[in-house]
């Protein structure tokens, strides 16, 4: 399952145009990264569940057969929580002894096979993915036993009280037992407000204290893999920056013009300056003297004006940089003068 129904407070203003699934990342949407990565995995039979811009997510993958899978969506009108919705998708989910769990968010090239091999190879109820990360206050940690089993929780502790550097990736596998592990119907979640429906549940604060209070066995399985939760505009242009420098697997998806300058059909770079790495979609018109000093990813049908400058930047499909323009250190969007962050 794909967890695609959140609102994306953290990546406005870019989510005020776009569902955060939508993002783009090297010109694709980071959703549809995740769907091919679940295709290649041997994961044909998805569900997402949609609530913030549905239409934005249902007209781009219809049915999924496009990327290599069956795509059903579960709507949600109001979001249901990180495991809420989870929960509405239960008929889906417990066909199988087992399931995923994985952000439509997330932009990483994590081996899903390895990560199943894990979890078929422990008696636990769940697998939890994690990584090793520098700066504990921006991430809930995992604390686990010698085992690998979880014992534990801190969310976003800072690095001196911080008891673990494995930060939960939000990506699981579970049984299909876990079911009986949630509230009951009816029951209100822990961290719900008056505003969230019937329903909602939040895996950190409703369901996995349950196990570990019930001492029901469930895994760390750590990562080496690249993950970047996209948790902020800063963080969204550093996921463009590492996928062009190589850093994550994944297709330019333009063809190579040069040394690291990627640039899609109708794109000219006469007279541009360029310093690598550069990624330019098709159809785009810069001007005579621009300089782009990369990384930098332009999206399709973008125009940069004569003697303007894109440096460390993301440039949204459409949009227009005036001549003379300097776009520096963040994304510009969709409409001309328009900067998001």
């Amino acid at each position: 399952m794909i967890l695609a129904a959140g609102l994306g407070t953290r990546l406005r203003p870019l989510t005020y145009l776009i569902p955060k699934p939508m993002a783009p990342v090297l010109n694709v949407p980071v959703m549809e990264r995740i769907v091919r990565l679940l295709a290649r995995s041997g994961f044909t039979e998805v569900i997402a569940n949609v609530s913030y811009l549905p239409e934005r997510i249902r007209g781009h993958f219809g049915d999924g057969s496009a990327f290599g899978v069956e795509l059903h969506l579960s709507e949600e009108e109001r979001p249901l929580g990180t495991a809420g919705g989870v929960a509405k998708a239960a008929d889906f989910l417990t066909r199988t002894e087992s399931f995923l769990i994985i952000s439509g968010d997330a932009l990483t090239d994590i081996d899903l096979r390895a990560m199943r091999r894990a979890h078929d190879g422990h008696d636990g109820i769940g697998t939890v993915a994690t990584k090793r990360v520098g700066d504990t206050s921006q991430f809930g940690v995992a604390i686990m036993g010698s085992d690998g089993r979880i014992q534990g929780f801190q969310e976003k502790p800072d690095t001196a009280e911080a008891l673990s550097d494995l930060a939960n990736c939000g990506i699981y596998m579970f049984r299909s037992e876990i079911f009986e592990h949630f509230p009951a119907p009816g029951e209100r979640s822990a961290v719900a407000t008056d505003e969230d429906p019937e329903g909602f549940v939040d895996w950190a604060t409703d369901v996995f204290p349950r196990l570990l209070d019930g001492d029901v066995p469930f895994y760390s399985h750590e990562i080496g893999s690249y993950w970047n939760d996209i948790g902020s505009i800063s963080d969204y242009v550093q996921g463009n920056a590492d996928a062009l420098l190589g850093r994550i697997a994944v297709d330019p998806g333009e063809p190579e013009v040069a040394d690291r300058v990627y640039a899609g059909e109708g794109s000219n770079l006469d007279g541009v300056r360029v310093k690598p790495p550069v990624l330019i979609g098709p159809g785009c018109e810069i001007g005579a003297g621009a300089d782009l000093h990369g990384p930098v990813v332009v999206g399709q049908d973008c125009r940069i004006g004569a003697g303007g400058m894109v440096r460390d930047a993301v440039i949204l499909a459409g949009a227009a940089l005036p001549a003379g323009a300097v776009a520096v250190g963040g994304v510009y969007g969709a409409k001309a003068d328009l900067p998001l962050g």
